[in-house]
């Protein structure tokens, strides 16, 4: 399962690093354990570029959750992270999207694999570097390539590298 993971405030953290730290320390209290997990990569904000720059990643996963119940537990860590849904797109402590997990869905807002995230630098690049020869299950590209055909986020840049 593949988790992209991103923020842009650092919230009640010292810096954007140590919220995503947190979070990644999170998902085992939720039944997500952490395979592996990329560098973090800047970027500016999107689509309105005078907003705080974003750090993002992306984890490889491991969970007997089925799609449905890995998203609440999701948008259950995010909540304790102080993400508040409001305006798309608006800064945000925290963020998790269920990339991938194993199989395709879609049964109402539940979309796997997500619908953007093989247009983002910022979702790609990371998993290219961790997954590079993982391939989407509907357009049947290897991430390696999705990083070179990305289309939103093309500034996204490895920055701190991966703590082991």
């Amino acid at each position: 399962m593949i988790v992209a993971l991103g923020c842009n405030l650092p919230g009640a953290y010292t810096s954007r690093e140590a919220l995503l730290e947190a979070a990644l320390a999170a998902l085992p209290e939720e039944g997500l354990d952490l395979v592996a997990r990329s560098s973090w990569w800047t970027s500016a904000a999107w689509p309105d570029a005078s907003g705080p720059e974003y750090l993002n990643g992306v984890a490889i996963v491991r969970t007997g959750l089925s799609p449905s119940e890995t998203l609440q537990a999701l948008h259950r860590i995010e909540a304790r992270f102080g993400r508040e849904r409001g305006e798309a797109n608006a800064p945000r402590t925290l963020d998790l999207d269920l990339v991938a997990h194993g199989r395709t869905v879609q049964d109402g807002d539940l979309v796997v694999p997500h619908p953007r995230a093989h247009e983002r630098l910022f979702v790609m690049g990371p998993l290219a570097e961790l997954a590079s020869g993982w391939i989407h299950p509907v357009s049947g590209e290897p991430a390696f390539r999705l990083a070179t055909t990305a289309s939103v986020g093309l500034d996204a840049r490895p920055g701190q590298p991966a703590r082991s």
